[in-house]
């Protein structure tokens, strides 16, 4: 018991300086696929903004942030993404460029995902 208190109390202590200075992204560039066709489509959402794709999907991009040491690598940005033929959301959530499979869309068609966020 004692040691379990111990190992928590050392994990405790250790998160703080695990986390990484993260800057804001003032959009994101999603890749987009049409499993089908096979067609690729890259897109520029702002933050706040939406992008339709295929007539079928609404992107939302919530908010799109980076580690400032490494902007164009390890972007996570908050999607909403909307099926706009059923009219429901199919994914609200993190979606992490460096491990897409992580968090991702599920739809039978498309797939979606992040590559880097946008900076000023």
């Amino acid at each position: 018991m004692a040691a379990a208190a111990w190992f928590g109390a050392v994990l405790c202590a250790a998160a703080p300086g695990a986390q990484e200075a993260v800057a804001q992204g003032n959009g994101a560039k999603l890749r987009a696929l049409d499993r089908l066709s096979g067609y690729l489509t890259d897109l520029d959402v702002p933050v706040g903004g939406t992008a339709d794709y295929a007539s079928r999907l609404s992107i939302r991009v919530v908010e799109c942030r980076y580690p400032v040491d490494n902007p164009t690598g390890d972007a996570f940005a908050y999607l909403i993404i909307r099926d706009i033929v059923a009219g429901t959301d199919v994914f609200e959530g993190w979606m992490v460029a460096s491990s897409p499979a992580l968090n991702a869309l599920d739809h039978t068609r498309y797939d979606v995902w992040v590559l880097r966020c946008n900076r000023a």
